[in-house]
């Protein structure tokens, strides 16, 4: 039974790997919502996110009346999917959900397929399908399927202005039915943090893919090396092309060392400077996390970190250019008493703006607006 004549709402979010930022968002989003009296509950894959994921999963457990189940979801397109499907109406109709909240591609697809006659669809595409481009058989598999998604779709919500802009360019613009909500971080994350004594000069901290520009990264410490600078650094994280990221900084033969998966705030202590090199984002939760923890980082101009840095989106770097990578390093570790400034600047900004209760708040006056529009009143 609907829990709206009650005022609180029964939500289900549906995301496909418990893992990375939007996981983070997933749980954060949960939890807020848990606080503010709705009833939440999870969908997501069975086989993705190791024992990391398993432990926040049992720890959130017990605080969602609508329960976590999980499912196999294949990443590509395949027969798991209309298992995953039928799972997720099953889910749906249990729990006599008001909001299915799909994440990501896979997550927002299997949210918007499922049969929802008397909730709201909602999708944050969280980058996925966006990475992509029609040029290309599957991004033209992906923008054509999200194209076609649209019509099941009665709120978008996107974590950053850039995210939107990108969907209007390449598949749509969905109109008075988008909305831009921020991701958020929480009064904890401002406690600053303590570099080990082990700090290395630089520390990343992500996804190992292209992506994300590790290979930048190293590229950009060799020709520091070049130049008689040799800095030190940690790679945090795993991912498909870890591998390949070791055998470069070997062949370099640069001071990297591969740390493996940890959590942020524990990462943030291993090094003086966070990088963030990607070649692609929508609103990466790392570089708020960082900037709230008063870390000093070097960062490129993509997706929405230049909304993340307000005035001082004019000090991003370059997304692939190794070069202006180098230069930017070099120049913040020379001068990291005047990069403070940039640091306190950021930290009061996402203080402001960027918290997770103004998240929480903006998402849910939104379903609010498209359960209104759809349903003529809650």
């Amino acid at each position: 039974m609907t829990n709206r004549a009650h005022g609180g709402l029964n939500i289900l979010h549906v995301l496909r790997a418990p893992v990375g930022g939007l996981f983070r968002h997933v749980l954060d989003l949960a939890r807020g919502q848990v606080a503010r009296g709705h009833r939440v509950g999870l969908v997501t894959d069975a086989s993705t996110g190791g024992t990391g994921a398993e432990a926040k999963l049992a720890e959130l457990a017990p605080e969602l009346a609508l329960g976590i189940s999980r499912v196999a979801m294949s990443r590509q397109l395949g027969l798991r999917d209309v298992t995953a499907c039928m799972h997720i109406a099953r889910r749906v109709a249990d729990t006599g959900a008001d909001v299915v909240h799909g994440h990501g591609a896979k997550g927002g697809a299997y949210a918007r397929l499922a049969n929802a006659e008397h909730a709201i669809r909602v999708y944050t595409p969280h980058g996925g399908s966006l990475h992509y481009d029609w040029r290309s058989p599957a991004g033209f598999v992906y923008l054509a399927s999200e194209r076609l998604l649209m019509r099941r779709t009665d709120l978008f919500l996107f974590e950053s202005a850039y995210g939107r802009d990108v969907f209007r360019a390449k598949i749509a613009d969905p109109g008075a039915r988008a909305r831009v909500v921020h991701n958020g971080v929480t009064a904890a994350e401002f406690v600053p943090v303590v570099c080990d004594s082990q700090a290395t000069d630089l520390i990343f901290v992500g996804e190992l893919r292209t992506l994300k520009g590790v290979d930048v990264l190293i590229e950009a410490i060799a020709l520091l090396a070049r130049e008689g600078r040799h800095l030190t650094a940690t790679i945090v994280g795993d991912g498909p092309d870890r591998a390949a990221f070791e055998a470069a900084a070997t062949q370099l033969g640069q001071a990297i060392r591969f740390a493996g998966p940890k959590p942020a705030r524990a990462a943030f202590a291993l090094g003086r400077l966070l990088v963030v090199p990607s070649r692609a984002e929508s609103l990466p939760y790392i570089v708020l996390e960082a900037a709230a923890a008063g870390l000093p980082l070097v960062a490129t101009d993509v997706g929405g970190i230049p909304e993340i840095y307000g005035p001082d989106a004019s000090d991003l770097v370059p997304p692939g250019d190794p070069v202006a990578l180098a230069r930017a390093i070099g120049s913040a570790l020379e001068h990291l008493t005047a990069e403070a400034g940039v640091t306190r600047r950021l930290q009061t900004r996402i203080r402001a703006e960027f918290s997770a209760d103004v998240m929480t708040d903006a998402v849910l006056a939104a379903y609010i607006e498209a359960l209104v529009s759809r349903f003529r009143g809650p």
